[in-house]
């Protein structure tokens, strides 16, 4: 996979990429979105944020090969109603990443938190998140010779 715009729930969003580059995601303007009180769904700011937490990590790691990432905390405040298109901007603190990537070499497991910032057309801050992810690699299971010779054709 190569962004998480990929993924099934998404494409059904249809979460894009941001067109510039000071911003991962956006979610376009629609009927669709809009809540009760005619702004963006809560539902659809945190569907953003949670992507776009898992976007800058494909993006900082190169991509999903070997390893498997999962929510494992949300956190989110909401700031003032957004209104239209909304995109993300997402950061970690200084050092993560590599701590992160050191556990996966080391333990084969690691944590890490990003920091998630939406806003609206118009400029307006509207959502801040804390995304923690548990991330582990992939064991590859050890083939022994008898399966070696039977997957021979």
């Amino acid at each position: 996979m190569n962004t998480v715009t990929e993924l099934p729930f998404n494409k059904l969003l249809n979460l894009q990429a941001a067109a510039d580059d000071a911003h991962l995601l956006r979610l376009p303007a629609g009927g669709q979105y809009l809540n009760h009180l005619g702004t963006v769904h809560a539902s659809a700011l945190l569907a953003l944020a949670e992507a776009s937490s898992g976007e800058f990590l494909l993006r900082s790691l190169g991509g999903a090969d070997g390893i498997v990432p999962v929510v494992r905390r949300l956190e989110a405040k909401f700031r003032k109603p957004a209104n239209g298109v909304t995109t993300s901007a997402a950061t970690v603190t200084d050092g993560a990443l590599d701590e992160l990537r050191a556990g996966l070499s080391g333990k084969g497991r690691g944590l890490i938190s990003v920091n998630v910032e939406l806003h609206d057309e118009s400029g307006t801050h509207t959502l801040s998140a804390t995304v923690e992810w548990f991330i582990t690699r992939i064991v590859q299971a050890a083939h022994n010779e008898t399966d070696t010779a039977q997957n021979v054709v």
